[in-house]
């Protein structure tokens, strides 16, 4: 039977192509807000990091109301290091509104999440977004989403799917790019037409299976997802069967549906809706609520491995509790079990030595998103490189992960992107020119992609464009050469002086300007040779008891090089550090004293 007043839609696109803001056009639209409201743009993008990277992170669960109709939107991350979110939230619904760029056309991104909506059998609503950019081509855009389609095996009535045209920002949306509409109408009529209600029994047993897990302080974890049969009530005994087969009775505490941007408690909620339930103590994604008589069983939701760790430990700098409230190795392993219960696609064990705890996720960005959240908590610690996680094949070969990278780029910087792609162990695949710009697909090993973007966007003077994205496990393809730069280390603990930054920045890259403090093994810059060098950074100009003939020139230092959190995690190397505090990013060397590191590589070498 079919629940007519109700849709549940997922928004899926790549990132930066105007979902978030559709969603906000779709909210005014619908009357969710009053005329007079104060309402901030992008209002999904609730987390401070969402709305500084203009990228949605966590997958987010709204309602609209129009002409009768609840329509349940899934709000899904666009960057594939979030892909974990998108595979499991994508079960929730029974159709999907496709957005695609009308300059740019399908991207990399895109292709990765469409795949797993149309093996899901989802109805695909094609939304040709940004038609007023300049430039904007979507008849040409709507013909390669229909080859992207047939390349990725799409039925011939996933192939019959409703295309609409849409400027989110404008706030229009239309059947034809110059029919002349200004409002969303259109879109929301689609929506009723083209996407199925939800084919549910709701007299049957109740079956709800959990495709996200949200975590609250005050009742632990809550269980997300759609009820496929039954009707579930406030108080109701249910049985709880987990992915390994293991069975437990529990009662439901409470019962929510979303309604508009919250969520609102119900007594009892019927097949077909998107719901949340407390109650189920160690909900895991994939778990069923299911009726005690009569159990149901759906197909397991598999959720992508993670394929990138780097281990977390209590900070060892010399600096250490200057700038952060939060510094014991006790605060952070609860820190880092407590995420772990709500964020699922992140893998954290301790190491076996206890030294530190090994975090687990899909990419750098993923990794670096949960540091930056904890150093805005008050949190010190230390991290070393990221290292791809290897696994073995049947034949006991040694597997490791890879990656498919698109890099748009001018005509003129073809031959550097792919000596730069060559050098990482990279693949050219595909190659093709639309206008002024050249797509180049590679296949490269995820080892290879650190530290990549920077050397291409060095290589090219900022024109380039890079995305990547996880595509297979296949054969490890040996060691490659890493950064080629040796490091300038500090030799003491003082701050640094100008007069001593003026020589140094002579023999390679700075990373600290004057007065900035420093300590023995902290990295201070780049060296242009291949070897580190320890340095000088407090010296001063002795002065003597006589004038100069001449006057002292003026020291003119060069801005100093600043790394983002990701772009430290790509630069170390495997005998360095990054030392993240609520005010600072540090690079240093993981052995502080400059002896040490002789007698370590000495006995490395016998």
């Amino acid at each position: 039977m079919r629940q007519e007043e109700i849709r549940n839609v997922a928004i899926i696109a790549h990132v930066d192509h105007g979902k978030t803001t559709l969603v906000d056009r779709l909210l005014y639209t619908a009357g969710v807000f009053r005329e007079n409201q104060q309402v901030e743009e992008r209002v999904l993008d609730s987390n401070d990091q969402e709305r500084e990277r203009g990228i949605t992170i966590l997958s987010k669960n709204i309602s609209i109301t129009y002409k009768g109709v609840k329509i349940n939107v899934i709000d899904t991350p666009g960057h594939a290091d979030f892909g974990g979110e998108v595979e499991r939230v994508l079960n929730m619904a029974d159709g999907a509104l496709l957005i695609v760029d009308a300059f740019e056309g399908p991207m990399p991104q895109t292709r990765f999440v469409l795949k797993h909506a149309l093996a899901l059998g989802l109805r695909i609503v094609v939304v040709i977004n940004k038609i007023d950019r300049p430039g904007s081509r979507p008849e040409e855009v709507l013909d390669e989403v229909f080859d992207l389609m047939v390349e990725l095996n799409a039925s011939d009535e996933q192939l019959d799917f409703p295309v609409i045209y849409a400027s989110a920002i404008g706030g229009y949306a239309r059947f034809a790019p110059d029919d002349g509409n200004m409002n969303m109408i259109p879109l929301l009529d689609t929506i009723l037409k083209e996407v199925p209600a939800p084919d549910v029994d709701p007299d049957g047993p109740i079956a709800l299976q959990i495709c996200t897990v949200d975590h609250s302080s005050f009742v632990g974890r809550i269980g997300v997802g759609r009820l496929s049969s039954g009707t579930i009530h406030k108080g109701e005994a249910v049985l709880v069967i987990k992915n390994d087969n293991t069975r437990y009775n529990t009662q439901i505490k409470q019962v929510f549906t979303f309604e508009e941007l919250g969520k609102k408690e119900q007594k009892e909620v019927h097949a077909g809706d998107i719901i949340a339930v407390v109650g189920v103590e160690d909900a895991d994604i994939g778990d069923m609520v299911t009726s005690r008589e009569h159990p149901i069983r759906l197909d397991p939701i598999e959720v992508e491995e993670p394929t990138m760790a780097i281990v977390f430990e209590a900070s060892t700098s010399p600096l250490v509790g200057r700038e952060g409230e939060i510094v014991g190795s006790r605060q952070l392993r609860e820190r880092l079990m407590r995420e772990a219960e709500s964020n699922i696609s992140m893998r954290i064990t301790e190491l076996e030595d206890r030294s530190g705890i090994e975090v687990a996720g899909r990419g750098v960005l993923h990794l670096s998103v949960l540091m930056e959240t904890m150093r805005r908590e008050g949190f010190e610690f230390q991290v070393g490189r990221p290292q791809v996680i290897l696994k073995k094949d049947a034949d006991g070969k040694l597997q490791e992960p890879y990656e498919e990278a698109m890099v748009e780029v001018p005509g003129e910087y073809v031959g550097k992107v792919i000596e730069a792609f060559g050098a990482a162990g990279g693949e050219m695949t595909d190659m093709y020119a639309r206008g002024e710009v050249t797509h180049l697909v590679f296949r490269i090993p995820t080892r290879g992609t650190m530290g990549l973007r920077t050397r291409i966007l060095n290589a090219t003077r900022g024109e380039a464009i890079m995305f990547h994205h996880f595509l297979e496990y296949g054969d490890y393809c040996g060691d490659f050469t890493g950064r080629k730069n040796g490091s300038m280390i500090a030799m003491a603990t003082e701050k640094s002086v100008a007069y001593a930054l003026d020589t140094l920045q002579e023999r390679g890259r700075l990373f600290i300007g004057p007065g900035e403090d420093c300590y023995e093994g902290m990295i201070v810059g780049e060296s242009a040779k291949e070897s580190d060098m320890v340095v000088n950074v407090a010296r001063s100009k002795q002065l003597g008891n006589q004038r100069s003939s001449g006057a002292d020139k003026a020291i003119q230092l060069t801005p100093p090089v600043t790394f983002t959190l990701e772009e430290a995690l790509e630069y170390i190397d495997d005998d360095e550090l990054v030392e993240i505090t609520p005010l600072s990013i540090r690079l240093r060397k993981r052995i502080l004293s400059a002896s040490d590191r002789r007698k370590a590589q000495k006995t490395a070498v016998q």
